[in-house]
């Protein structure tokens, strides 16, 4: 809740002494023929705006609120209450200068009010005038010498402004003042390290030591302390009275390990690790952190593998029921190409939390890359309950059912998350291209041109669309053109393509180009695998040239090659091309 909800008790307390204050205003200012029927009116009117004014703030309806207490102040221009309330409606609006000067007005008009000098303070801090805030705290000190807090106000607005010494001493003053406490000294090494002082840094944490040594905290940020001014024998001593204090302490022995790491020592490194791994009290994302840093070594050698794997063990030891052990350990399944033990694991994690996305985006990339579009298409529509706003399952739900041919299914999830990418021009252009494949196999011919044109419209030269699109219109023999344009410039982008050669081919083929279909047909017949496709289009290019036993003689290489339509058979029994 924003710090202006929380003034309530201060309103009211200040509204049980307005009415009084309001009428002694009224009597310095109203002329001798005043009569006592209007300054009671007036009164009444004042306290009931002030009033509204403080029931309107706390619903939450600031605009209305102002606009009564600007009613107040019209009736008593003076009312150092109001101006409290409207200095806070402005901070809480962010207004700043009108904020500071109401602040200002009430803290002047009623300087034993402490509420009216902090908010004073407060904006003053909102503003980045540190040393005029010092000031205020200076004379809430000297009327109230004995609250500590306003010390501690005085030495946090020193720090901001960067007089570090001057913060400094007020904590000195503190801690002599109302004696000795543990934030006090933690404050004042905060001040010595930004001064550099590091003996004295020193010293703070030995008293702090001293006073608490069963405290294993205030060891550890001495070690951290040496650590940070390259002094790693300290660090590692200090650390070793920590485990004296509490000798099952994580942390220590992972300080103990980045020491051996400085060292060059990798075989005590990965024993105070390993110690690490298996105390259950080192948090799962510590480990996880730890894991991360280990699968990026591996990338780069082999030689951390075998501790890795290790680790790996004993966090599912350890934490069998943490989904971060299971993804983590999918990350390296996978990394290993153990892709289907990877996609458990993943499934594995999803169902310990639902709400990791990062999990179940790799979860579906997992099923895609196993063909396994049964899984995805289930796992996907799991992932669009959970997280209806992001695009990628919806993605996969398409992609997954344009595999398996349910196309109206597809052409619904990829209408609805198309809605959801913003700033991926790749992701976008999937989407495109699944709902042309889509509206194609349903014949919806119409629709399929304008996904394939909104994805060319992102990526002229996204080679996958031009050659799809090229293809699905040389098989309908329409807007050959444009085909034979998209087609060109499809092989031109990747003129060893086999496949494109072959669409391109294909193209001046359905357009009666047969001469220069036979060139680029050719070329693709030798490349490569043999693929049933291409041989046939090449038959039947040299059959339209005249050159019939050279056409039986591709059909048949054809066959040979997998080829299984009942147009091929009847080519090759009839020796005549059947379209």
């Amino acid at each position: 809740m924003p710090y202006y909800f929380k003034i309530l008790l201060g309103s009211i307390i200040l509204a049980s002494g307005l009415i009084s204050s309001c009428k002694t205003s009224k009597t310095k200012t109203s002329s001798k023929n005043t009569s006592e029927n209007v300054i009671k009116k007036d009164d009444t009117k004042f306290a009931g705006y002030f009033i509204d004014g403080c029931k309107e703030r706390m619903k939450g309806n600031i605009e209305i609120a102002e606009n009564l207490f600007k009613e107040c102040l019209k009736i008593d221009p003076n009312s150092a209450a109001v101006k409290y309330e409207l200095g806070n409606i402005y901070r809480y609006k962010g207004l700043k200068e009108n904020a500071i000067r109401f602040a200002k007005d009430c803290s002047t008009a009623d300087p034993k009010n402490q509420w009216y000098q902090m908010l004073f303070i407060e904006c003053l801090q909102d503003n980045g005038q540190y040393m005029q805030a010092a000031d205020v705290y200076q004379k809430l000190i000297k009327q109230f010498p004995d609250k500590p807090e306003y010390y501690e106000g005085l030495a946090a607005q020193y720090m901001y402004a960067g007089s570090y010494e001057k913060s400094f001493k007020v904590y000195d003053d503190l801690e002599k003042k109302f004696g000795y406490n543990d934030v006090f000294v933690l404050n004042k090494i905060k001040l010595l390290k930004q001064l550099k002082k590091n003996s004295e840094v020193e010293q703070e944490f030995k008293k702090l030591i001293s006073k608490n040594p069963n405290e294993p905290r205030y060891y550890t940020y001495l070690a951290e302390f040496y650590q940070e001014i390259n002094q790693p024998q300290k660090a590692f001593d200090t650390y070793k009275e920590v485990l004296k204090i509490d000798p099952n302490n994580p942390m220590v022995h992972l300080a103990f390990a980045d020491y051996y790491k400085q060292q060059g020592d990798k075989e005590n490194f990965y024993k105070e690790i390993k110690i690490a791994f298996i105390n259950p009290d080192l948090e799962v994302d510590t480990k996880l952190k730890i894991l991360i840093s280990y699968y990026q070594l591996t990338e780069e050698s082999n030689e951390y593998m075998i501790q890795a794997a290790e680790l790996v063990d004993i966090m599912l030891q350890i934490h069998p029921n943490s989904p971060e052990s299971h993804s983590i350990h999918a990350d390296f399944l996978l990394r290993d190409k153990k892709t289907k033990e990877a996609r458990d694991e993943y499934e594995y994690a999803a169902k310990l939390d639902k709400s990791k996305f990062a999990v179940w985006s790799q979860l579906m990339l997992v099923d895609s890359e196993l063909f396994d579009y049964e899984a995805l298409a289930k796992h996907s529509e799991e992932a669009i309950e959970l997280f209806p706003n992001q695009p990628s399952p919806y993605f996969f739900n398409g992609f997954a059912n344009v595999q398996l041919k349910n196309y109206q299914k597809a052409i619904e999830s990829l209408n609805e998350g198309i809605e959801f990418v913003y700033n991926n021009n790749a992701l976008l252009i999937q989407f495109y291209s699944n709902l042309g494949e889509a509206h194609n196999a349903l014949k919806e011919y119409e629709k399929s041109d304008k996904a394939f044109d909104n994805a060319l419209k992102v990526d002229p030269d996204n080679t996958f669309i031009l050659n799809n699109y090229a293809y699905y219109l040389s098989l309908r023999k329409e807007k050959l053109e444009k085909a034979e344009k998209y087609a060109r410039r499809c092989s031109e982008l990747s003129p060893n393509n086999r496949n494109y050669l072959d669409t391109y081919g294909w193209v001046l083929y359905q357009q009666g180009k047969y001469k220069e279909a036979e060139s680029l047909l050719s070329k693709a017949a030798k490349m490569g695998n043999k693929s049933a496709v291409i041989i046939e289009h090449y038959g039947d290019v040299l059959f339209k040239l005249g050159n019939i036993e050279e056409a039986v003689i591709q059909w048949k290489e054809a066959k040979s090659a997998g080829g299984k339509s009942e147009l091929l058979e009847k080519k090759i029994q009839d020796r005549i091309l059947h379209e």
